[in-house]
């Protein structure tokens, strides 16, 4: 047999050599240990997302003559969602394809409720400010359920984050690495 060589020890990760995304994961983790609360996330975090969307989509777009025939494909949101993807994409490229998946299916959504508006319905910009809201209570009210209620007052990446956790939590149930 040849000579056997030791093995290398490992030693334990420094704080210095996480990711910056694991860094903010790690802290949203801690926030976030009551079943009911991570549930809750789930459902809401979506949803407050849709209702920043669909508040931006109503806003009206200036008509811009260079882009022609296109001029109704752009919108605020869709710059928000290009700012958002290239954000995701340096903390997490597998993650930062879901949510671009995410942001279709959203998208889809308030495309029909501007079909509602037209066919005579609430408005969209009223109907996102509602789903806002109601996002952001389901929310603080996991928060409170936790007893960390004031979590995003420490940092506010937090909250352009949590979209992300949301969907880091549900590849993690599948066993995909992010």
């Amino acid at each position: 047999m040849g000579k056997q060589h030791p093995q290398p020890k490992t030693q334990p990760a420094k704080p210095g050599d996480k990711r910056k995304i694991e860094v903010y994961f790690d802290r949203l983790d801690a926030s976030h240990q009551n079943p009911t609360n991570q549930l809750l996330h789930y459902f809401f975090v979506p949803l407050m997302v849709f209702g920043i969307l669909g508040m931006a989509w109503a806003i009206p777009f200036p008509h811009i003559s260079f882009i022609g025939k296109y001029n109704g494909y752009f919108n605020w949101a869709s710059f928000i969602i290009a700012f958002a993807i290239y954000y995701y994409l340096k903390m997490s490229p597998l993650l930062s394809y879901f949510a671009l998946f995410l942001f279709f299916g959203l998208s889809y959504g308030i495309m029909q409720l501007e079909l509602y508006e037209k066919a005579g319905g609430a408005e969209l910009s009223v109907i996102s400010v509602a789903i806002l809201l109601i996002s952001l209570a389901g929310q603080y009210i996991g928060g409170k359920i936790e007893g960390k209620e004031a979590s995003f007052n420490d940092d506010t990446k937090l909250a352009a984050i949590t979209p992300l956790w949301v969907m880091y939590k549900l590849t993690q149930r599948f066993g995909l690495r992010y």
